[in-house]
């Protein structure tokens, strides 16, 4: 990561600018050019060193559902539960962690009824049961991580 990506990488964990031409005023603030900058966040997300790029939408307000969940899932079969919520489009990542539950991930769904659909699938496929985590109040927290 050269002295470019670091810069783009701290001020789009700010947002675009909301403007007609966002690529063009943030090339102008970073002084380099709006495909440079695209050309740029593509080969993070190619090389993994961003995972996600995109906007974050109020999925309540429009209908859907978010749910944290966990498995405890035994060693032996890590990567084949992996594969399957990978492979799952209501996933929106997952993730190891050191604990009994020991596989977390996120269900985004386009109703409320689509998350317990989605977690009576997993157990069915897995045969392991889903702690089912739902956000009880919303709280937004500007995160930044300096680069």
């Amino acid at each position: 990561m050269d002295e470019l990506d670091r810069l783009l990488v701290n001020r789009l964990q700010h947002g675009l600018p909301l403007v007609r031409h966002p690529w063009e005023a943030l090339a102008e603030e970073l002084a380099s050019s709006a495909e440079t900058l695209r050309q740029r966040v593509k080969a993070l997300l190619d090389d993994g060193t961003l995972t996600r790029f995109g906007p974050m939408f109020d999925v309540d307000r429009l209908g859907g559902a978010f749910t944290l969940a966990a498995l405890a899932v035994p060693e032996a079969r890590f990567d084949e539960v992996a594969a399957l919520l990978e492979a799952m489009p209501e996933v929106a990542h997952n993730y190891r962690r050191e604990h009994p539950w020991n596989m977390w991930f996120v269900l985004g769904c386009e109703t409320p009824a689509g998350i317990a659909e989605a977690i009576a699938r997993i157990e069915a496929q897995t045969g392991l049961t889903v702690l089912n985590l739902p956000k009880e109040e919303t709280f937004h927290v500007g995160l930044h991580f300096p680069v």
